[in-house]
């Protein structure tokens, strides 16, 4: 059993070590560099009750406690943990504890959507999007986030992609496309009224779309030329943020960049220098 999971247990601790034990699991971030003193007078304890503890969990003194202590600390900062995303971390849990659940989400959302993604999928949609004379992205609130991060990119090699929902505009922007353009969907639950209408109107002029969802059984998925799945482990409403499906979305948005970037590499390198030395000949950048 680890040294963690004693101090959670209290297996034979008396109300005093209890005490400590409570502490010291709120304090993670700070027990590395708290001395005994500190950590007595922060529990209203002695030195012998802290001494007594560390010798119980199986350590000559508190010193040895405190190193066995820092290298479980920093060994779980590399174990991967299973997290809840809806519900990420608790209101006991230290801001290092935060941090860390939070990169486990991140990193375990990153392997579901990798593994969810196929080969082919990626790419027809790098295809797509490269052919488009235009690109108009489709989503709304934390989507269209991700929808302006794509966008931005996009403007580092002359690619300038439009935000369909901005103003309220998307149906006029929709009005406004032909078979040279491609639309990009991003909705997690893929159950939009509005853009499930400016779809069905897209696909009866046989306009290529995409769709990035976590619901590739929704009408809009099957009515888009091609659904790329994300992880569907949140609810509805039920949660305290986006935090895993926006992950997802922008790993899968990064990637269609990356390769079309990747494809021609030469040329956006040489484009980025030539905008470099215009930066530094009109100082745009002050």
């Amino acid at each position: 059993m680890t040294l963690l999971k004693k101090l959670e247990q209290k297996k034979g601790f008396t109300d005093t070590e209890e005490r400590i034990a409570d502490f010291i699991l709120k304090s993670l971030e700070d027990i590395p560099n708290m001395y005994i003193q500190e950590l007595a007078e922060s529990t209203f304890t002695s030195h012998s009750a802290i001494i007594r503890l560390s010798q119980k969990l199986g350590y000559s003194g508190y010193r040895d406690f405190k190193v066995a202590l820092i290298h479980e600390i920093q060994s779980n900062k590399h174990a991967i943990a299973d997290v809840n995303p809806n519900f990420p971390f608790l209101p006991t849990d230290s801001s290092l504890t935060i941090a860390k659940k939070m990169a486990d989400l991140m990193i375990e959302t990153i392997r579901k959507t990798l593994f969810k993604l196929e080969g082919d999928q990626l790419y027809k949609a790098v295809e797509i999007v490269r052919k488009a004379k235009r690109i108009f992205l489709f989503g709304n609130g934390d989507s269209q986030i991700r929808a302006r991060s794509f966008q931005n990119k996009f403007i580092k090699i002359d690619k300038h992609l439009i935000i369909a929902d901005e103003y309220g505009e998307a149906t006029w922007n929709a009005l406004s496309m032909d078979k040279l353009d491609c639309a990009i969907f991003i909705s997690y639950a893929g159950n939009s009224e509005p853009h499930l209408k400016i779809l069905k109107y897209l696909s009866s002029l046989k306009i290529s779309s995409i769709m990035l969802t976590g619901n590739p059984e929704s009408t809009m998925s099957k009515l888009c030329d091609l659904t790329i799945e994300v992880p569907d482990d949140e609810y509805d409403f039920f949660k305290i943020g986006t935090f895993s499906s926006q992950i997802a979305f922008e790993y899968i948005l990064d990637t269609i960049f990356s390769v079309i970037y990747a494809n021609e590499y030469t040329r956006n390198l040489d484009n980025l220098k030539k905008k470099e030395e215009a930066f530094r000949k009109w100082e745009l950048f002050k």
